[in-house]
């Protein structure tokens, strides 16, 4: 059978997957199940009103006609990203795939779906709500690394210095681990479809939609089976800075208020006794 006939037929079987399943093990998220999995962030990892973990990784794919070096990515292959959200339980809450392997994890959750719902509050966050014990209201976030910008609704690292305040390494520490999960997850899907090692022989126009499938496909095994502990690898992701532009000052002014509110809560009354170890 010729390689372009089966690659159809993998395409219009991952699509029929996804039509299938799609809005059974991956659906648009609603205010209910932010709710659930902001309670599991808080109970398993410790970090409440977190409604998920945003990372991206490169998946090789052959050079694309026509396409110059678009693809070609700082690790020296050419690529397409796929970038993640996920929930306290190594599942994807959605997935964006498709942008160019050039692009930084901030260049392509600024063109994401993604950022758009957030920015357009379409993307069904609960309203805000006081941390445990406490009575000011502040919003749910997404978990972020230093590849990706400080909004109100996503929190990442303070930027890492030799002489970096106590409780802003706390809260770094309380941040990076729970945003392991995302790191996990990818790990998971990794060492499950081992495939995605090596580089992808499919259509371009078809990635897409075998990536998504394959992303569905480790929800619907986790919701089935579980999650197996001996798949766990670690997924290294360079951080880079990103420039804000002034016009958004009043917008990252409250997220660095947001960040700070976070921070203190986690030195005072949100403290945990392994976070001094």
């Amino acid at each position: 059978m010729a390689h372009n006939t089966i690659s159809g037929i993998i395409y219009e079987t991952c699509n029929t997957i996804w039509n299938v399943f799609g809005q059974i093990h991956m659906p648009f998220p609603t205010k209910e199940m932010f709710y659930q999995i902001a309670h599991d962030f808080e109970t398993l990892w410790n970090f409440p009103n977190c409604i998920g973990c945003i990372d991206g990784k490169h998946i090789r794919i052959k050079c694309p006609k026509k396409t110059g070096s678009m693809f070609y990515n700082y690790k020296n292959y050419f690529s397409v990203h796929l970038q993640g959200v996920c929930d306290a339980k190594y599942k994807f809450i959605t997935v964006d795939i498709g942008a160019f392997g050039k692009q930084s994890d901030s260049g392509v959750f600024a063109e994401s779906n993604i950022y758009k719902y957030l920015e357009t509050n379409s993307f069904n966050v609960p309203p805000n709500r006081p941390l445990p014990n406490t009575n000011i209201p502040i919003p749910f976030v997404l978990l972020g690394d230093q590849g990706y910008p400080l909004k109100e609704y996503l929190m990442r690292p303070y930027p890492w210095t030799s002489n970096l305040d106590p409780e802003k390494e706390i809260f770094n520490y309380r941040l990076s681990r729970a945003r392991r999960m995302i790191e996990c997850t990818f790990g998971i899907l990794v060492s499950k479809w081992g495939f995605l090692k090596t580089e992808l022989q499919i259509n371009e126009d078809h990635v897409d939609t075998i990536i998504k499938c394959i992303c569905l496909l480790h929800n619907i095994i986790i919701d089935q089976e579980g999650v197996d502990d001996t798949l766990f690898v670690n997924i290294h992701q360079t951080n880079t800075e990103i420039e804000i532009s002034r016009r958004n000052n009043r917008s990252k002014t409250v997220a660095y208020a947001i960040r700070d509110k976070f921070k203190e809560y986690f030195n005072n009354i949100g403290d945990v006794y392994f976070q001094n170890s």
